[in-house]
């Protein structure tokens, strides 16, 4: 006899096998016992939850001449029937073969004539989504009101497409994504039955691997068996097979990205080419390693949710505490667009390259969590006093290193120096970023000399645009601006932030403010450069 799939070899033939679905198997056991059959049920989940699996087991025990507690006893002639396929009362149906008017106008005739053998006759229709909407139709009246002796299985992994007119006749029944502890425990079960050597570990990650599909599972693990064939099964072999890579390279190149080291992590993609790895399923589980950091950063006690080691547990907590909320969100969402796009190109490797280039360098982008990162890099660099050392071109491929130094105070700007910034403040407000320029340019936000200092006024006036002064004087903000002016006139200038208090539109503080300064610095100044 030729080799059978092991999702074949070891589907459920009653109930009591089928696994993760407690709440429909109750239920639909309940029913046979009392003998209170729907007569339309709809299934519907996502692939491999047991969908026509249970409707198969359903079918039997309907018919079953000897049911155990509401499940078949797969030895009685009508059971055996229609385990081997011949039976003349169950009849399943592709609806993605077979979704026009006449294939469904072809069921209702037969429907008319009552079972040779046992109670019911059962159509099973698998992924009725697939039917037309003339089939849909055609199907309404005879799904409400069929024969005593018809029972209608409908199954779907989209039940968004079906038309509330069917769903509306058709008792629902979602199958949930089995857990990850209900498939290992079910795969060591069987690989038990079949003398096959293979460590829990392996079995954990073919599980988790399999997405909540009993089905996937068994798949991937016929497939690691196979190419392993006659020895123990080990979680590094798994790993190989499914060209999967480990925790400990995705954290390795966490901490490279975290250090926006970009040679160190080109390498690292490399090595995971060189060894064959699959790189889509990289990025997929590479993501999934972000998400739970980032769930262990939000919540302490992770560890009944997330599916690690205590060994995994402890190194999520030290590199959650490393990382930057807004960071950490930044590589999580460039990495979930990088999966869509990556699914379906022929440039694979030059799509993660390009990723993780811009993880490392965030001024290559303009949205707002990379404007973050950069000056959360910035005062990094400004706090511990790090410039860049002078790059030796001699040695080929040389790499430029921080080397910390001590920060000099600048000299003190002159009062007249001051007064010359403010004739080209439109240059500061340009390298601005975020809510800094936004305010900066609002037409309610007046800036003017004032005593040797630059003076910024905010507009909080009812029914205007509101920002509170308070908050830019916190942090980054004014670390930002004073380090912009710095860098444009190479001196310090003292900057006053203030809430506009006087009752008197910002506008027109702001024009009266300009029109004074020009005049009493002789210069040709617009509105507009403020």
């Amino acid at each position: 006899m030729s080799y059978m799939a092991l999702y074949r070899k070891f589907r459920p033939q009653n109930f009591d096998d089928v696994k993760g679905q407690d709440h429909i198997v109750t239920a639909l056991q309940n029913q046979i016992k009392a003998d209170r059959l729907g007569h339309a049920y709809l299934f519907t989940g996502t692939r491999g939850t047991g969908k026509t699996t249970v409707a198969k087991i359903l079918a039997k025990a309907v018919n079953c001449e000897n049911p155990v507690n509401g499940s078949p006893c797969n030895c009685c002639p009508s059971c055996q029937r229609i385990n081997e396929g011949t039976s003349m009362n169950v009849f399943e149906i592709d609806a993605a073969s077979n979704n026009g008017v006449q294939n469904i106008r072809d069921i209702i005739d037969e429907v008319a004539y009552a079972p040779t053998e046992g109670r019911y006759k059962v159509y099973i229709i698998d992924e009725v989504h697939m039917l037309s909407t003339g089939a849909f139709n055609a199907m309404l009246k005879t799904l409400e009101e069929p024969p005593e002796y018809v029972i209608f299985i409908l199954a779907t992994t989209e039940v968004h497409k079906i038309p509330i007119t069917i769903l509306s006749r058709c008792q629902r029944y979602d199958f949930r994504r089995i857990s990850i502890d209900t498939i290992a425990d079910r795969l060591k079960e069987l690989m038990d039955k079949e003398n096959v050597p293979v460590e829990d570990k392996a079995l954990r990650y073919v599980a988790k691997a399999g997405d909540g599909s009993m089905r996937d599972s068994l798949s991937l693990l016929d497939q690691c068996i196979a190419f392993y064939l006659g020895e123990e099964l080990t979680y590094d072999k798994v790993l190989t097979v499914l060209g999967a890579v480990d925790n400990d390279i995705f954290s390795k190149l966490l901490r490279t990205l975290y250090n926006r080291d970009v040679t160190g992590a080109i390498a690292q993609l490399e090595e995971m080419v060189t060894q064959g790895r699959d790189l889509h399923q990289f990025v997929v589980d590479f993501t999934w390693y972000m998400r739970n950091l980032l769930l262990v950063k939000s919540d302490s006690n992770m560890e009944d949710v997330l599916e690690v080691t205590s060994e995994q547990m402890s190194a999520l907590r030290e590199e959650a505490e490393m990382m930057d909320d807004v960071m950490l969100m930044r590589f999580i969402r460039e990495f979930s667009e990088l999966s869509n796009q990556i699914k379906y190109s022929s440039q694979k490797r030059v799509l993660i390259e390009i990723a993780l280039v811009k993880l490392c360098r965030p001024e290559m982008e303009q949205d707002n969590e990379a404007l973050i990162d950069r000056i959360n890099a910035v005062e990094t660099k400004i706090e511990q006093g790090f410039r860049a050392a002078p790059v030796n071109t001699s040695v080929p491929g040389a790499q430029q290193k921080a080397v910390k130094v001590e920060k000099e105070p600048l000299p003190e700007a002159l009062p007249e120096e001051v007064e010359a910034l403010l004739g080209k403040w439109k240059q500061v407000v340009a390298a601005c970023g975020g809510m800094l320029k936004t305010v900066l340019k609002d037409e309610g936000t007046m800036v003017t000399y004032e005593g040797g200092k630059v003076k910024i006024v905010v507009d909080e006036i009812p029914g205007t645009k509101s920002v509170n002064a308070d908050i830019l004087k916190e942090g980054m903000w004014m670390d930002e601006l004073h380090h912009i002016i710095e860098e444009l006139t190479g001196k310090h200038v003292d900057i006053i932030l203030e809430n506009n208090d006087t009752g008197m539109p910002g506008k027109k503080l702001h024009t009266d403010a300009v029109e004074e300064f020009a005049k009493r610095a002789n210069l040709e100044i617009e509105t507009e450069d403020f």
